[in-house]
């Protein structure tokens, strides 16, 4: 039994300590997550605790079906997503080109010249605009995959999906923001794109 495991086990014994070190142990990573789902960070930071707070008073009914982290990467979604339609805000993202093959949109080669540098800054700007178009579900499945590089299974047990829905609702997602781009008129639809790469799900 691994070190987490075993703070998994006492937490769910009322262990405060140990549920303190699981805080630790995925704090960055779920601030990440609400970071680039919510608006601003107040609203990440709320949504975090919330997320802590529900998995601190559900560790008592979780059976490890999911994994730790699935089980609380699901917390820390749905608490952005209960939040933003709750309040009705609309959250950006910033982070990679959702450039799989279907969005159509890609970021310049590394090491890019200052003029590749300012497109780049530019193309990301465009790209937060967008999301924060999305309704709160597209976006949700669009940060955990391309951002949080999450495999379609994964989201689909993060989210409580089935793997077709987290499939539809990522290319519909996809569609949205790219055509979003397109009408801002500062993407241009003949801009190359990568070639689709078979994304495996095991």
């Amino acid at each position: 039994m691994n070190q987490e495991q075993q703070w998994v086990d006492a937490a769910r014994q009322g262990d405060q300590d140990a549920f303190v070190q699981l805080v630790r142990l995925y704090e960055k990573r779920i601030f990440a997550l609400t970071n680039r789902m919510c608006r601003n960070p107040a609203d990440a930071e709320e949504a975090a605790q919330e997320a802590f707070l529900a998995a601190w008073q559900g560790l008592k009914f979780f059976r490890g079906e999911s994994s730790f982290s699935t089980w609380l990467y699901r917390l820390a979604s749905n608490a952005c997503v209960d939040l933003l339609r709750r309040e009705g805000r609309h959250q950006s993202a910033a982070g990679p080109s959702l450039d799989d093959g279907e969005s159509g949109v890609d970021l310049p080669d590394p090491a890019p010249s200052p003029q590749l540098l300012a497109e780049r800054t530019e193309l990301r700007r465009q790209i937060e605009t967008g999301l924060q178009a999305l309704p709160p579900d597209y976006r949700q499945v669009l940060i955990l995959r391309e951002i949080h590089q999450q495999t379609y299974e994964e989201i689909a047990a993060i989210c409580r999906l089935d793997l077709g829905t987290v499939k539809s609702r990522i290319s519909r997602g996809r569609k949205q923001l790219r055509k979003i781009l397109l009408d801002s008129g500062n993407f241009s639809e003949s801009h190359p794109s990568k070639p689709a790469e078979k994304e495996g799900c095991t």
